[in-house]
């Protein structure tokens, strides 16, 4: 028996594919009348590094500087699902409603998807992966394999279409 899908964690880092990849959560969310949380991680940085970063920012600025990265971010984010919705399912009126919340958030990446996952009670993960050429047709992107080899959940992986793979 198949578990019902209630909830969907949309993993971007709004690559072109990732945009790619939003249509099939929002597809598969209006099919399963779901709803979508949509995550971005800011990667952390070493240390070693965030140590050198600091000798030349003022303090707070490293801070101040991520508030405006995830604001950055929540308007990328919104404004790819409005376009979304109003370019591919005009017709739906409860697209806007599917976006639960959109979450933005700093550590590893792959770490940070699997925690968002389980503490969110998300029924799937939905992200994409790069194409580049020949190796995109043999591996799947680090990010997606890292996700894909320790969670439990289904993870569905949109690959990058192929009519952009050589742009």
């Amino acid at each position: 028996m198949t578990h019902p899908i209630r909830k969907i964690l949309y993993a971007t880092d709004l690559s072109p594919n990732s945009s790619h990849a939003l249509s099939y959560a929002v597809k598969l969310a209006r099919d399963n009348q779901a709803q979508i949380i949509a995550l971005h991680v800011i990667e952390e940085i070493s240390p070693g590094n965030a140590a050198l970063v600091d000798t030349y920012l003022k303090e707070g600025e490293r801070e101040k500087f991520f508030e405006q990265s995830k604001a950055f971010v929540v308007q990328q984010l919104q404004g790819r699902f409005r376009a979304l919705c109003e370019k591919e399912f005009p017709d739906d009126l409860d697209c806007l409603e599917r976006l639960l919340a959109i979450e933005v958030c700093s550590g590893y990446p792959a770490e940070v998807i699997l925690q968002k996952a389980k503490a969110l009670d998300s029924d799937i993960i939905v992200m994409g992966t790069h194409g580049k050429g020949f190796i995109s047709q043999t591996f799947l992107g680090s990010m997606a394999k890292r996700v894909l080899a320790r969670t439990r959940k289904p993870v569905f992986i949109v690959p990058l279409p192929k009519e952009t793979q050589n742009a």
